[in-house]
């Protein structure tokens, strides 16, 4: 369920809402702007900052209730020490979740000066927030129930220059969501055929093109690094190919491109039961591409992009790859096979070939690729590697904007040697050491010829423990730093 953002100016002591968030920096002095609030509360709102019960610090939070008229409740959120604009983007999504549970179904939200960037930054914030996802759930008793937050209103200090802000911070919003959804979606309703059905909604909602391309297509297009992933699998797979028209005819696309792997049980390389249901996950990077193209298409952003995902399932079975085999991707360079679950890479080979058709200005692929990028950074950064340190610096920048941070790693010369292979071109692991460096060097070899960038989400799209601000499961990386670099390459 989408949810209904609106914007309107005036004192926010007379807006009737079951719940006004507001949003206060560390330390702060209490705003002027909030008098007759403060007033309508007895003074008890800036009690709490001068008594310091409320300082203001990141994920801090201070609910009071009204006696009567006006905002029936008060929720003072701290935005931290932060950039303001990350730190209004995270107070909006702390205030959502709060809203959420609360079942007060209705939010809204205020900070000192909420404009531009601010603004878009607290929509995005508070769908991310209050986005909950209950649909395989039978539902509570209705006299249990909590209302879901289905509202929210932005109180800003003009209306009219608030609307393009607003805008965008719900395209991007509703990409988030699109994107959480189907991450978090099991692997036996998101299915290959489920990821094509949404491109396919995508592209009738939005006037893009689409192509979806199956098995007999992969065949004939020669794909056999993806094919042999899927050969384990009774599942059709996937090529998926959307592409908005948004610049002028004729100038080359930006692409996205993402690994769609709706479960991965390792294959004959079989990963250890424990904490295998979470494979469902390692669809992420499709789910950002299509995630983003929804919100490149809401904005109607003036270039053009195509997105690309491969989708396929990693099973075992008496048809499933083994280690040893050996195999030709559709760009002719053969493979050598030692672990089966080093699998998204092989589907990511014939995908970024088939990019290359499309000559794009630059390319940027997602994929929740290799432990050891989780090893390297945890999970509050993005891997970056690339082929092209102009169009990496711009990637690390979009993802800055958009509160998904990267680090660059190297791709020196030097590791190739860890994937070289004595019966083909390369093999499709390098051994335990820099496994994301060998992942985005054997990636590079399917690359040649556009300038790429390569984005290891392992340990961002999705988070296995509460984040505070966000339940475990999806976060919705990469769909802001993909909509940040298109945006930055916007006529």
């Amino acid at each position: 369920m989408s949810l209904a953002f609106d914007v309107r100016a005036g004192d926010p002591a007379r807006v009737a809402t079951p719940l006004l968030a507001i949003a206060l920096p560390a330390e702060p002095a209490f705003p002027r702007a909030l008098a007759a609030l403060d007033a309508k509360y007895g003074g008890a709102l800036s009690r709490a900052v001068r008594r310091k019960d409320f300082q203001g610090g990141k994920d801090e939070a201070l609910l009071l209730f009204a006696p009567e008229g006006g905002p029936e409740r008060v929720l003072l959120v701290g935005m931290g020490t932060a950039d303001r604009v990350k730190g209004i983007t995270r107070a909006a999504t702390l205030a959502g979740r709060r809203a959420n549970a609360l079942g007060v179904g209705r939010v809204a939200f205020w900070a000192d000066g909420l404009e531009e960037a601010a603004l878009e930054g607290a929509v995005i914030g508070l769908s991310l927030g209050g986005w909950e996802f209950k649909e395989l759930h039978t539902p509570a008793p209705a006299a249990k129930r909590r209302k879901p937050l289905a509202a929210a209103t932005l109180l800003v200090p003009n209306v009219r220059a608030a609307r393009g802000p607003l805008a965008a911070g719900v395209a991007v919003a509703e990409g988030q969501r699109l994107t959480r959804r189907l991450a978090m979606l099991p692997g036996n309703i998101c299915t290959p055929e489920y990821l094509a059905r949404t491109a396919r909604d995508i592209a009738k909602r939005h006037r893009l093109t689409v192509k979806v391309f199956g098995r007999r297509d992969l065949q004939r297009m020669k794909m056999g690094s993806f094919l042999a992933v899927a050969q384990g699998t009774a599942q059709d797979p996937k090529l998926i190919v959307l592409e908005y028209k948004g610049g002028r005819r004729g100038d080359a696309p930006v692409a996205l491109v993402g690994k769609g792997l709706c479960f991965d049980s390792g294959g004959i390389s079989i990963k250890p039961a424990a904490g295998m249901e979470a494979m469902k996950f390692d669809m992420s990077g499709a789910a950002g591409v299509l995630g983003a193209m929804e919100a490149i298409a809401r904005m109607k952003l003036r270039v053009n992009v195509v997105g690309l995902v491969g989708s396929t399932t990693n099973m075992l079975g008496g048809e499933a790859m083994k280690p040893g085999d050996v195999v030709r991707a559709s760009n002719g360079k053969t493979i050598e096979i030692q672990n089966t679950d080093a699998e998204g890479r092989l589907v990511l080979a014939d995908v970024l070939t088939y990019a290359q058709r499309y000559k794009p200005q630059a390319c940027v692929d997602a994929a929740t690729l290799t432990g050891a990028c989780v090893v390297a950074l945890g999970n509050t950064t993005v891997g970056v590697l690339g082929n092209d340190q102009a169009v990496v610096d711009e990637v690390l920048a979009a993802g800055r904007r958009g509160g998904e941070v990267g680090w660059q790693l190297p791709m020196f010369d030097e590791y190739k040697e860890l994937i070289k292979s004595d019966v083909a071109d390369m093999r499709n692991i390098g051994g335990r050491g820099a496994g994301t460096i060998t992942a985005a060097l054997f990636l590079a070899e399917f690359a040649e010829g556009m300038p790429w960038v390569h984005l290891d989400v392992a340990g961002t799209a999705y988070s296995e423990t509460d984040l505070v601000v966000m339940p475990k499961g999806p976060t919705g990386t990469p769909v802001r730093t993909f909509v940040e670099f298109v945006r930055g390459r916007a006529r």
